[in-house]
């Protein structure tokens, strides 16, 4: 039971670079596509947000690379495709858990 448990590890651990890896590779992509509107805007990439000459923050960049990439980024992470590694682990490890006491409910000694 506990080789499986090692196998799952190493599954968990490996989606979690992917996902980390891959959410550094989209918010660089997307600070790089990013372009705001207006007069003067610059983008800020540390707070990913447009800013004015004055330094005030004023909106979100607006073309599609940045849009499309942010939402990717927010997809990858927490509200997607992470979010639903807690319920793998626990369904996993249920599943192990019933497995087990199955087995043993199985045997007659």
């Amino acid at each position: 039971m506990f080789d499986n448990l090692v196998g799952l590890g190493y599954g968990l651990v490996s989606f979690a670079i992917v996902i980390g890896v891959g959410s550094i590779i989209l918010t660089k992509f997307g600070d790089s596509v990013a372009s705001c509107s207006g007069l003067t805007p610059v983008y800020n990439s540390s707070l990913q947000k447009c800013q004015n000459t004055t330094g005030e923050v004023t909106e979100d960049p607006t073309n599609s690379g940045w849009t499309n990439t942010n939402y990717l980024n927010t997809q990858l992470g927490t509200t997607g495709l992470a979010g639903w590694a807690p319920a793998i682990i626990a369904f996993v490890v249920g599943m192990l858990f019933l497995g087990a006491f199955l087995i043993k409910r199985g045997r007659n000694y």
